[in-house]
């Protein structure tokens, strides 16, 4: 998936500060209600914020004299422990570790997690690459492609029930009274998403902590369905890989007829193919890689284009309704521009860590456009889920046990996997 956003303030401490308890000052007390028996009768609760990066303490500032703490009024729910797979630092590697997850809410919905995927965005955050803009809190517990059954929930849910499939995707929550949160676009929530993991959890505290791991609780309201027909396995990367191509097909309203190009055959490209094929498109992958030509036919494209060859591309120019360019490293985005037809959209989901040189003139001829998503909210998310139901629609996957996370994310890093690596969470027990 591709990010953006604010640093987090975690249990140990970072930029910021957050309210943490509620004070009460005998200074103003009423007292012609002093009771002696009750020498607190009449009170005022102030907030005062607290500074996490200094080490928690329960004392209130110095110029408050006699400051009694106590705790903030609503009680953190009550916990039970899982077993999980975290970072302890950006280099100490993923090894097994036990967390705290909250007994469900009146509208919480508890999984067991059966699988879940691997993401190139989990292995960004275990290294902190994104310190700058989303610095990791350690530890660290990824996954927000998760595949499971539901256990229990909260006597106030609604749409699902014990032994139900269920599936989380890269939220948990969010404000939910912002413009976007009321047109069900949680993805660009005001207030930023609560994200699966490395956000900050509302219920107790510290950060959200992800899929890889036993169990998850989660609000119904960003709980998913997954349609029964579909291998539970391969249909976990369409919670982040699935979704991040389909967003921005649906939102250019891709259909039969239309050429479309997709850029990179990776974990997003493979999904891209597989989407934009089931739409009804005329699809054309873009790579780099001729060992990867015969895939992409296999995968629903019907042609593959070496991008280095200049011959090749030049057969293409101003054809193309749509790209879609699934690449996060730096490369050579011009090209792709002169291949649109008139009022065509190149549409980026990787995020290249460096700027990438844009020839305006491109544009400006044939009114064409670039547009940028990540994601999509819960209720596309569950649209995607439903049209990859009724297309028989996943992930091509290589299974691997928690053990294994280490060597997969070195192979990752390396591209050396067709197309999406996903733990098989029995590994974990």
């Amino acid at each position: 998936m591709g990010v953006c956003g604010q640093g987090w303030v975690g249990e140990d401490g970072g930029e910021g500060s957050l309210k943490g308890w509620t004070y009460i000052f005998p200074a103003q007390y009423n007292s012609e209600e002093f009771d002696p028996n009750n020498p607190y009768p009449t009170i005022r609760q102030l907030d005062f914020p607290i500074d996490l990066t200094q080490p928690r303490t329960k004392e209130a500032p110095m110029s408050a004299m006699r400051a009694i703490p106590i705790p903030d009024e609503a009680p953190s729910p009550q916990t039970y422990t899982a077993k999980a797979y975290a970072a302890q630092s950006a280099t100490s590697g993923m090894a097994a570790i036990t967390i705290p997850r909250r007994t469900p809410q009146p509208k919480d919905v508890q999984i067991e997690i059966l699988y879940c995927g691997v993401c190139h965005t989990d292995v960004h955050f275990v290294h902190n690459d994104f310190a700058a803009i989303m610095p990791t809190t350690y530890p660290c517990v990824p996954g927000h492609e998760i595949v499971g059954r539901v256990v229990k929930t909260g006597n106030a849910v609604t749409s699902f029930k014990q032994g139900d499939l269920a599936a989380v995707g890269c939220m948990v929550d969010s404000d939910r009274t912002c413009d976007a949160c009321r047109e069900g676009e949680e993805q660009f929530c005001a207030s930023q998403p609560i994200f699966t993991y490395n956000a900050p959890d509302k219920h107790l505290g510290g950060v959200t902590y992800g899929g890889y791991s036993q169990s998850v609780v989660v609000d119904e309201d960003f709980v998913l369905r997954v349609p029964k027909n579909l291998n539970l396995a391969a249909a976990a990367p369409l919670l982040c890989a699935g979704i991040t191509t389909y967003s921005p097909l649906r939102h250019a309203n891709v259909r039969a007829g239309q050429k479309v190009g997709i850029v990179g055959l990776g974990g997003l490209g493979h999904m891209g193919v597989k989407l934009a094929s089931a739409f009804g498109a005329n699809v054309v992958v873009f790579t780099t890689s001729p060992s990867k030509v015969a895939d992409a036919i296999r995968l629903g494209a019907h042609e593959a284009v070496n991008s280095k060859n200049d011959a090749d591309m030049q057969k293409h120019v101003n054809t193309f309704d749509f790209i879609l360019d699934t690449v996060p490293a730096a490369h050579n985005i011009n090209p792709y521009i002169n291949l649109l037809k008139r009022d065509g959209t190149l549409a980026f989901v990787g995020a290249p860590s460096e700027p990438l040189p844009l020839e305006i003139a491109g544009l400006l001829f044939g009114r064409k456009k670039i547009a940028g998503s990540i994601i999509g909210g819960i209720r596309e998310t569950q649209e995607m889920l439903d049209f990859c139901g009724e297309h028989n629609v996943t992930a091509d996957i290589e299974m691997i046990g928690i053990h294994e996370i280490n060597q997969a994310y070195d192979r990752l890093l390396k591209n050396d996997v067709k197309y999406r690596f996903v733990i098989d969470i029995a590994s974990l027990k």
